[in-house]
């Protein structure tokens, strides 16, 4: 079963959780944020800075990450995913 992380914590977010909840091939999901609705069977909120989330990836070995809102896009949070070899 593949861990996959979530950044963000609005309703976008909340959707994404939902799809990846109904996997079964889909284990741990990690919420970064999250908020009140993510939290819950399969999904975990974490406090995980977003200038951290590509080293928790790893940590973690997330099979991937989804990046919600713009803000951590912008801030490269994908391009620091992708130079440390996560999805």
């Amino acid at each position: 079963m593949s861990t996959v992380i979530v950044v963000g914590g609005g309703g976008r977010e909340h959707a994404i959780v939902a799809a990846l909840s109904a996997s079964p091939s889909v284990g741990t999901i990690y919420c970064a944020p999250g908020n009140g609705g993510t939290a819950g069977g399969k999904a975990v909120n974490v406090d995980v800075a977003q200038d951290a989330i590509a080293a928790f990836a790893v940590e973690k070995k997330a099979a991937l990450v989804v990046v919600g809102p713009e803000a951590p896009l912008v801030a490269g949070v994908c391009d620091q995913c992708r130079a440390a070899g996560v999805p």
